[in-house]
């Protein structure tokens, strides 16, 4: 990061896709490194609630029945069959670990990118929020995603690195990637094209 101090003021803190279905053990889409990011996680809200910065959810769900999955029934069968990130189940909630406060915004989105077709830029702009730091997962999908829509909505961007996981990609026609080069792979891309890389102890240093 480039900037000695940050606008406590302006700045607001994003939770992407902290759910029960991807992080929990043995869940329909567990992704283990999402349990790996959760203390960080949680030192960053600690931080920000202290200071009455804006913390906000988003959590990818689907209606019953599926009628706003379009193109995502097929790339993910758990969800395809209803049992993965259907709203209103434990399941599509937010982890007990970072569960969202009292009149914390939980942001619900059918899509990779938290602002598409959903409230969170109403929610920034009465807020008077000028830059969202960006935590949870995954990395190269959700967290990337929905960093190219603040940049496309004039809003900066600060990703945490170590607040962040991706998965385990097979082979599908390109070469497997393990978690750890897809998340390194997604930072790469934000830092040239949409984002600041922090780490969370930076991040944390720069508060007033």
């Amino acid at each position: 990061m480039n900037s000695p101090v940050l606008d406590a003021a302006r700045t607001a803190v994003l939770v992407i896709d902290m759910q029960n279905d991807f992080v929990e053990e043995g869940a329909p889409l567990e992704f283990p490194e999402g349990r790996r990011v959760i203390p960080a996680i949680q030192r960053v809200l600690d931080a920000a609630r202290r200071r009455d910065m804006p913390v906000i959810h988003a959590a990818h769900v689907h209606r019953p029945g599926g009628a706003d999955m379009g193109v995502h029934r097929e790339l993910y069968p758990p969800v395809a069959a209803g049992e993965a990130l259907v709203d209103g189940e434990r399941g599509a909630e937010i982890h007990p670990g970072l569960a969202p406060l009292p009149g914390e915004p939980v942001v619900k989105k059918h899509r990779y990118n938290a602002f598409y077709a959903t409230d969170l830029e109403i929610i920034l702009r009465g807020l008077g929020v000028e830059t969202v730091v960006l935590t949870g997962m995954t990395t190269e999908c959700c967290v990337l995603g929905t960093a190219r829509g603040a940049l496309e909505r004039g809003f900066r961007s600060v990703v945490l690195s170590d607040a962040c996981a991706s998965c385990d990609y097979p082979d599908l026609g390109a070469g497997p990637m393990s978690a750890g080069e897809m998340h390194l792979a997604a930072l790469r891309v934000m830092s040239l094209t949409s984002s600041r890389l922090s780490g969370t102890d930076e991040f944390l240093s720069l508060l007033p």
